[in-house]
């Protein structure tokens, strides 16, 4: 590419361009941390809108049945379903990814009883092995978290006493994309579960859970499928478990009858059974919105102009910012990448304040990872090309060195 010119051909020709307008982002901002938080479309604050001035604050807790809220956990589960490649019975929304990760890891562990090992990767990120962690000591019975480095070691480290193999399939860090279909008959023939956790995946990239035989799987709501900060999470659960696997988390939304109120549990013998308590409505409500844009496009268009932006991204950082100490730090193979791009750089937390001042939104992720995600949705190709002369700029002048870009906050 020679210039922004181009970039503005690229956006010319792009099907979906139109659909930018259906976010609300500030005029001259550069979103590329849709991968940590999307933004919001004004459908949603409508349907909110809708759901606090009517469903909630008029007709009150008829709701429940006259809205659809109690069915909001399957009807919101089938849209998800139909981009990850599951069935519309098989995925419910519930929950954190966290506490959707604590179920299906505990009733992975309990369809192995003789075993006692967790697998998954140290660049996994902190909260799955957190849970990890912590199931492992609640389990009480010698269960252990063992990591590995890369999946070159997978084989090495699944053996007779793994009871569940848990990967993220696209790494938070560095956007490698793992070989679902290829992992999962691995741990598969080594007797093991398989877990993925698809927080980077879904709405980024195709995703076929089914073909790929896949036992669990977990998601959030608040990335590239912009239903909102804290959005709930999905769970999948293949449909040759559902029947008969348990999970502790024996809610009342989880009985086969919720409202026979008996005082003992009977679980569903369906995705229901992953159900806990009352559903948020709200936030459901608002994931809802945000999903019936994706009834408009295929995740194969997705795909392609997400590699697209991704190599023009990389293509443009390493002829202009070139001499800087950047060092790319996502696969370079478009095949083996997510919708996002990571550089490495000694100083990528004060560079990274320097571009949000400056209206480039991406984030940093410890110790020195400059992070961008390209959502497709909403980012133009003179996204990348701006944010682009911006970063040179930053670098060039050093302007990332001044005080004021070494605070930190809570968040980063």
């Amino acid at each position: 590419m020679t210039d922004r010119n181009d970039a503005l051909n690229l956006d010319r020709e792009d099907k979906l361009a139109p659909l930018r307008d259906e976010f609300r982002l500030r005029e001259g901002l550069i979103y590329l941390d849709g991968n940590s938080l999307g933004p919001m479309q004004a459908c949603v604050a409508q349907r909110v809108q809708q759901c606090l001035e009517k469903e909630w604050a008029q007709d009150l807790i008829a709701s429940w049945n006259t809205a659809g809220w109690y069915r909001l956990p399957q009807t919101v589960g089938a849209k998800i379903a139909s981009l990850v490649g599951a069935g519309a019975d098989d995925v419910a929304v519930t929950d954190s990814t966290s506490v959707n990760l604590f179920k299906v890891l505990a009733a992975a562990i309990s369809m192995c009883p003789d075993r006692r090992v967790i697998v998954s990767e140290r660049s996994n990120f902190p909260t799955d092995l957190y849970i990890a962690e912590g199931l492992a000591e609640f389990a009480g019975k010698g269960h252990e978290l063992r990591l590995i480095d890369s999946t070159d070691e997978l084989a090495g480290a699944i053996d007779a006493d793994v009871a569940a193999v848990m990967l993220t399939h696209v790494n938070y860090r560095t956007g490698e994309v793992h070989d679902m279909p290829d992992v999962t008959r691995r741990a598969h023939e080594a007797g093991a579960v398989m877990v993925w956790d698809l927080a980077h995946s879904a709405g980024a990239l195709p995703v076929d859970l089914a073909g790929a035989d896949a036992d669990f799987a977990i998601g959030c709501g608040y990335k590239y499928l912009n239903g909102g900060p804290g959005a709930p999470a999905f769970v999948y659960v293949a449909p040759r478990l559902q029947a008969d696997v348990s999970q502790p988390l024996s809610g009342w939304f989880g009985h086969r009858a919720p409202f026979e109120m008996k005082p003992s549990f009977e679980a569903a013998t369906t995705i229901h059974r992953f159900l806990t308590g009352t559903p948020p409505v709200l936030s459901l409500v608002a994931l809802d919105a945000a999903l019936d844009i994706w009834d408009r496009v295929s995740m194969e268009e997705i795909r392609e102009k997400s590699v697209k932006l991704c190599e023009l991204f990389i293509e443009l950082v390493e002829t202009r910012c070139g001499g800087h100490g950047l060092s790319l730090a996502s696969p370079r193979d478009t095949a083996r990448r997510g919708s996002q791009v990571c550089f490495a750089h000694a100083d990528a937390f004060p560079i990274m304040q320097a571009l949000i001042a400056r209206g480039v939104v991406g984030d940093f992720r410890a110790p020195d990872i400059l992070r961008f995600g390209f959502a497709p949705l909403y980012v133009r190709f003179a996204d990348v090309y701006d944010a682009v002369e911006h970063l040179r700029d930053i670098l060039d002048t050093q302007e990332w060195r001044q005080e004021r870009f070494m605070v930190k906050g809570a968040v980063t």
